[in-house]
């Protein structure tokens, strides 16, 4: 967990060890030589797998690590370690399911020795072969974590290989003393009227309580306020436009 494995290159002159191990998520597998790693391999168990009783899955297990590394195995001598202990007396098994008749037939090619290794020993074999859960429930939780961001108003952008959050807030006590301003200036109170008789056209009032034009905030004829609009534009660098109503 501390430290990354070193994968070797093989060597055709010295023999190969396969371990390999299935559960109810996937198959894994581990290709090793001189006790140490060339190779790893996992998939998920496809919809039909699903319904394989335990003997078989562990046979698929050894059929698929075998098809995946067959340029490395085929013609040479190795071992097949498995934690199902039944798969010791497969070829000596009188009834087979069609299935596994197929796969026996497979299995000829190949000139290997089936052994029993126990599960807590067979744990790189096992972990890759239940992988697949962990990553569901880490997909899941990612996904209901996203909505919850997305719930809180904040910007949610996800990637393969991040989740990237942010959240502008801007606040200034300029807008409330332009929703007072507008209080005092006999031209905007007109306009407020009609809006509050819906009269008023393009006026409106936000959630704030601030007569706009449109998207345009309504600036009441307040010399000090204007100022202080135009000098907070200049410092934030904000575009200020005063339209006249």
């Amino acid at each position: 967990m501390t430290s990354a494995p070193i994968l070797i290159l093989p060597s055709p002159s010295e023999s190969f060890e396969v371990y390999c191990d299935a559960s109810l998520l996937g198959l894994g597998g581990v290709l090793m030589q001189n006790k140490q790693v060339i190779a790893y391999a996992s998939r998920q168990l496809r919809v039909h797998e699903r319904n394989y009783p335990t003997h078989d899955l562990e046979l698929a297990a050894v059929v698929f690590v075998l098809k995946l590394w067959r340029h490395y195995l085929y013609g040479s001598r190795f071992e097949v370690f498995s934690d199902h202990k039944s798969l010791k007396y497969l070829f000596d098994q009188k009834e087979l399911n069609m299935r596994q008749r197929r796969w026996l037939e497979f299995l000829k090619d190949y000139d290997f020795g089936l052994n029993y290794h126990p599960g807590k020993a067979n744990v790189v074999a096992d972990a890759l072969s239940r992988k697949s859960l962990h990553m569901s429930m880490l997909m899941v939780k990612e996904l209901d974590l996203i909505e919850q961001f997305r719930d809180l108003s904040l910007v949610c952008e996800s990637t393969h290989h991040s989740v990237k959050l942010g959240m502008l807030k801007l606040t200034s006590g300029i807008l409330a003393e332009i929703r007072e301003g507008q209080k005092s200036d006999m031209l905007l109170v007109d306009k407020l009227t009609l809006v509050n008789q819906s009269q008023g056209g393009e006026f409106r009032v936000d959630e704030n309580g601030v007569l706009r034009f449109g998207n345009r905030v309504c600036i009441p004829d307040v010399t000090e306020l204007k100022k202080s609009i135009l000098e907070e534009g200049h410092r934030k660098k904000l575009r200020v436009l005063f339209i006249p109503v």
